[in-house]
């Protein structure tokens, strides 16, 4: 008896039992060749016609709708609602001096946006020196959570404007009480997320670390906060969202120089074109906000494995 032995799985695939009296020829079989289906180095790869059309028709229909809707309204308005191309012309006339200053209450729309931009910054910037530990705190101690976890269901719904006049009894002053508004509707998500985040990390991470005798600041700088940080930039992300909706609002009503303050004043003005541009203007600063912000998040979010 001979045992035939395989030293791989293409060998014992090819072994085929042959006749005892059959001449085994010595000549060496050449593998096939293998082709695959990536094309050839310096190839031009085909465009994919349906994908690209798929990507750029839909946001093109979707205009198209909004601008039909709106030039539908004009119409029925009888000259009182500027139709798209007037707006177009303004806007240009709007955008090709931007950054001109005729005093305190007539500034280009430039100076607008960086004045609500400001305070947007800080406003968000004090929450999220204020917000993020408080989340660390509450979601690490039970304590905490139980305490504080009543108030912030309580003041949670509370609409944001609510506080504006809170802001102006206490700080006297119109810009800080923008700025507290702006605090005040950023914070809720960054705790609230950051917390939620602390409370997901697993359990045995913290088991190691007691194992380890670790102190709580090796805990939250080595544990908690790179298993927290897709959550904390996630409540970063809708607390900027947010505290851009808010500035608007705020600034109508306390006034200033501000894109909010901006469209108060046109309408005092009876200048619906320049708010027609100024929504434009709030949707597009809010996009690039919030289009930043996802880079980042996608950025820190270890999920998939990136080759």
């Amino acid at each position: 008896m001979v045992s035939a032995v395989f030293h791989s799985p293409l060998e014992a695939s090819a072994a085929v039992p042959l006749p005892a009296n059959a001449a085994v020829a010595r000549t060496p079989v050449r593998a096939p060749a293998v082709t695959t289906g990536g094309s050839q180095p310096g190839a031009r790869k085909p465009l994919d016609l349906r994908r690209f059309w798929m990507r750029v028709l839909p946001p093109l229909a979707g205009f198209g709708l909004l601008v039909l809707i709106w030039e539908l309204i004009a119409l029925r308005s009888a000259g009182t609602f500027p139709a798209p191309w007037e707006t177009w012309l303004q806007a240009v006339k709007v955008f090709s001096d931007p950054f001109y200053s005729n005093g305190p209450n007539d500034q280009g729309v430039g100076w607008n946006v960086l004045s609500s931009l400001g305070r947007v910054a800080l406003g968000f910037g004090l929450a999220a020196v204020v917000g993020i530990p408080a989340g660390f705190a509450i979601g690490r101690f039970e304590f905490l959570a139980r305490m504080f976890n009543p108030l912030i269901s309580l003041l949670r719904p509370v609409s944001p404007l609510a506080w504006l006049p809170i802001g102006l009894l206490v700080f006297k002053g119109a810009n800080p009480a923008a700025i507290w508004t702006i605090f005040i509707c950023s914070i809720w998500p960054m705790v609230i997320n950051t917390a939620v985040g602390v409370q997901r990390v697993p359990q045995d991470y913290m088991n190691v670390a007691k194992v380890l005798n670790l102190s709580e600041w090796k805990i939250v700088t080595k544990i908690l906060f790179p298993a927290v940080l897709p959550y904390m930039l996630t409540g970063v992300r809708l607390a900027v969202g947010t505290a851009w909706l808010v500035i608007v609002a705020a600034e109508m009503l306390t006034g200033g120089v501000g894109i909010g303050f901006w469209v108060w004043d046109e309408w005092n003005n009876l200048n619906v074109k320049n708010i027609i541009i100024a929504i434009f203007v709030i949707g597009i600063v809010g996009l690039i906000l919030e289009f930043a912000l996802i880079k980042i998040a996608t950025a820190f979010t270890f999920e998939e494995v990136r080759s």
